[in-house]
């Protein structure tokens, strides 16, 4: 009978299995053995899942179901222990990975805050649209201004002070009325047998409050 994709069989196929999951002491499915050795050994996918199986069955690998997949991982009581140097050296490398991994991350946190503010910035084609608009306005407030200079019709300081006067004029005039009335209408509502607003409403005044008249405040 032929081998033809399960390479060595399943006898071979267990030994380069045994060996690969010893060598690399971390967890794989049948799947993920399969597309790491198929490659090289040329074993297939049946051979695979016979050889892991097998092997988990002989106790010389684990086996550990997570819902419908199996993973399977070198026995951990099998594998040489670790001489007090390797241990160093394992700790070693650890520290000095620590610290790459914390030099990429800050390098990633950096290169998320510049991307967010790139992401928040003006694109190339709508600051040339701001700034065409700004132009624009620019020179139409030039135009403006300059007819507003050349203009004939300027009012001058004395015109200014004659109605700034007369303002305040008719708004003490206007305060003094407005206190003359408030008192006479309260002197009247208090032999009134109705309330203030039907008051007003037979003898027909309309208030400031009514039209939103405000009275300009004192200067």
């Amino acid at each position: 009978m032929s081998k033809g994709r399960d390479g060595a069989g399943a006898g071979g196929a267990a030994a380069v299995l045994l060996r690969y999951l010893r060598e690399q002491n971390r967890p794989y499915s049948a799947q993920d053995a399969f597309s790491n050795l198929q490659r090289e050994h040329g074993l297939g996918k049946a051979a695979v899942v016979k050889a892991l199986e097998q092997l988990a069955q002989q106790g010389r690998i684990r086996e550990k179901a997570y819902g419908k997949q199996k993973i399977y991982f070198a026995d951990q009581e099998q594998l040489p222990a670790a001489s007090d140097a390797e241990l160093r050296g394992l700790d070693a490398q650890i520290a000095a990975l620590s610290g790459q991994v914390q030099a990429l991350q800050q390098s990633c946190r950096q290169m998320e805050a510049e991307l967010k503010d790139l992401s928040s910035s003006m694109t190339t084609c709508e600051m040339a649209k701001e700034i065409k608009e700004l132009k624009r306005d620019c020179e139409s407030y030039t135009e403006k201004l300059g007819r507003m200079k050349s203009a004939t019709n300027h009012v001058t300081p004395e015109e200014k002070e004659k109605v700034c006067s007369e303002q305040k004029l008719y708004c003490r005039e206007w305060r003094r009325r407005k206190r003359m009335a408030t008192e006479l209408l309260d002197a009247i509502l208090e032999g009134y047998p109705k309330s203030k607003k039907q008051f007003f409403e037979e003898v027909g005044i309309e208030t400031d409050e009514e039209h939103n008249v405000v009275l300009p405040a004192a200067v």
